[in-house]
C-alpha cells in the first residue's frame, strides 16, 4: 500500500498531519475574506468577529468537531488517485421488472453525464436499483460515496453493500473504525467534510431527512467532495420542495418509483382517538383503549414498533408499557441511547418484542413482518414526510407485506391528512 493511500481525497488541517507527509499536500487558505467577514472555506459557515484567538485570528465554531480552523491557516489536500479496475459487483439476487427500469434508467444517465433523484416508495427497493450504477463507476477505476444523514441507516447499507461487492468497502461515522481509502465508503454527510474533490459518484439516501435537510453546511460539503465531473444521485421516498424545483429546472433528472420490490401496495394508516395519553402516564398508567389494542396484537407474535415523539418521557413510557407486559421483552431507543443500535439488532433478531423509539427510526431500517404504532400522531413534530416515512416500515418484508398501521392521536392534523393521501396516491400510481 502507498505510504499516502489512506490521505488521497482527503483535506487536513497542519496539526492533523505528520511533518513529513505536510511536504507531500498541496495547501490553500482555510478562510476567505469577503466584504468584511472571514467565511470558512471548509464549511462556508461565516466565522463570527467574536470568535477571537489570543494571536488576532479568527477560528470557524461550525465545524470546530473536524479540528479548528483559523483565519491565519492553510488546509492540506491530497489530490485523488484511481483505484485499479475491477468487476466489483457479486450480487446475485434479481430485481423486479419495475427496479431493473429504474436501475437501467440510472445507469443511462451517469454515461449521459446527469445527476439523478430517484424517488421510491418505502420498501421500493431502493440500494438495489443504485448497484449497477456504484459497479459501473467503481469498475472504471472510480471512487464512490453512498451517504446518508443517519449513523443507523449508514451501518444497514454497509452490511448490505459489502455481501453485494466485492471491493473494500469502508464505513465511516463518528465513531467507527479508522478510516480506510477505499473505492467505496459509506458515510455520514457530517463526514463529508473531511473530502475534498474526492467522489467519481455521490449517492445521497434519505435526502430529507434531519440534520441533512436544509443545512447549508452539509449542502456545501456534497459539493466540495466530489471531483470536477462528478455525478450526484439523490435518493428518498420524500423529496423535498429544493428538489423537485432541480427537476423542473433541468439541473437534475427524475426517475420515479411506485411500487415496492414485492409488488404489494403500501399499507395504509388507521387512525385512532386517544386523547389522554399523557395525562395517564402522569399517574404511571395507560389508556385502557391502548392496552387492550397491544394485547390484541401481541397476540398474533409478530414484533411491535411504538414511535413516541418526546424523548425525554420515553423510558417512562417503556417502564409502564413493563408493568403492563412483564412477560414481554420490551426497549426504548432514541437518539440519546448508547445501546441503541444492539437494540435495534435485539428487536431485528426477537429478542426484544416490543420497541418503543422516536423517529431516530423513521427511515433506512427494515424489520420483517412488524407492526407500528404511532402515538401522538399529532405531536408538531411528525411532519407529512415523517409520517410517511413511519407508515413506511410496515409491510416491508415478502414473508408479510401487509400489517398493522394505526396512528393514534388526539385530533387528526394537516399532516395526517397528507401523508395518509399521499399513501393512497402512491398506490393508485402503481409502477415506473
Amino acid at each position: 500500500m502507498d505510504d499516502l493511500d489512506n490521505f488521497y481525497g482527503r483535506q487536513f488541517t497542519e496539526d492533523q498531519l505528520p511533518a513529513e507527509i505536510q511536504k507531500q499536500a498541496q495547501t490553500y487558505p482555510a478562510a476567505v475574506k469577503k466584504g468584511n467577514h472571514w467565511f470558512c472555506v471548509r464549511c462556508s459557515a461565516r466565522i463570527p468577529f467574536e470568535a477571537i484567538l489570543p494571536d488576532g485570528s479568527y477560528y470557524c465554531r461550525d465545524c470546530l468537531v473536524f479540528g479548528r480552523i483559523s483565519t491565519d491557516m492553510q488546509l492540506y489536500f491530497f489530490p485523488q488517485k484511481s483505484f485499479p479496475p475491477v468487476h466489483s459487483l457479486i450480487w446475485s439476487g434479481r430485481l423486479t421488472s419495475y427496479q431493473k427500469q429504474v436501475s437501467d434508467a440510472l445507469l443511462a444517465s451517469l454515461k449521459k453525464r446527469e445527476s439523478v433523484l430517484i424517488h421510491a416508495v418505502t420498501g421500493a427497493g431502493k440500494t438495489e436499483m443504485i448497484y449497477k450504477a456504484v459497479a459501473y463507476v467503481i469498475d472504471q477505476g472510480g471512487a464512490v460515496c453512498v451517504a446518508s444523514p443517519r449513523i443507523d441507516v449508514c451501518i444497514e447499507l454497509y452490511k448490505r453493500l459489502t455481501s453485494a461487492f466485492s471491493c473494500l468497502v469502508t464505513l465511516l461515522h463518528g465513531s467507527s473504525e479508522p478510516y480506510r481509502r477505499s473505492p467505496l465508503l459509506i458515510a455520514t454527510t457530517h463526514q463529508l467534510l473531511k473530502f475534498y474533490q474526492a467522489f467519481d459518484l455521490l449517492i445521497i439516501d434519505e435526502v430529507d431527512a434531519f440534520p441533512f435537510i436544509g443545512n447549508s453546511m452539509l449542502y456545501y460539503a456534497v459539493n466540495r467532495c466530489i471531483r470536477e465531473k462528478g455525478l450526484k444521485i439523490f435518493l428518498t421516498a420524500t423529496p423535498t420542495a429544493a428538489l423537485e424545483r432541480k427537476v423542473r429546472e433541468g439541473e437534475i433528472k427524475k426517475l420515479y418509483l411506485a411500487r415496492r420490490f414485492h409488488g404489494s401496495p403500501l399499507v395504509v394508516p388507521k387512525t385512532q382517538w386517544l386523547g389522554n395519553l399523557l395525562k395517564k402516564m402522569s399517574r404511571g398508567r395507560l389508556p385502557r383503549k391502548l392496552i387492550a389494542t397491544i394485547k390484541r396484537q401481541r397476540q398474533s407474535g409478530f414484533p411491535l414498533l411504538l414511535f413516541f415523539p418526546i424523548i425525554e418521557q420515553g423510558e417512562e413510557l417503556t417502564a409502564i408499557l413493563r408493568q403492563y407486559f412483564p412477560n414481554e421483552a420490551i426497549a426504548h431507543v432514541s437518539s440519546q441511547s448508547g445501546d441503541r443500535l444492539k437494540c435495534v439488532e435485539d428487536f431485528r433478531s426477537g429478542k426484544i418484542h416490543i420497541l418503543v423509539s422516536t423517529t431516530i427510526l423513521e427511515r433506512g431500517v427494515t424489520f420483517p413482518k412488524i407492526d407500528v404504532y404511532v402515538l401522538l400522531a399529532h405531536h408538531h413534530l411528525y411532519t407529512k414526510s415523517s409520517l410517511v416515512q413511519l407508515a413506511g416500515r410496515v409491510g416491508r418484508s415478502k414473508v408479510r407485506s401487509s400489517g398493522e398501521l394505526i396512528f393514534f392521536h388526539s385530533g387528526v392534523t394537516k399532516a395526517i391528512q397528507k401523508a395518509i393521501s399521499e399513501i393512497k396516491e402512491m398506490n393508485q400510481k402503481g409502477g415506473f
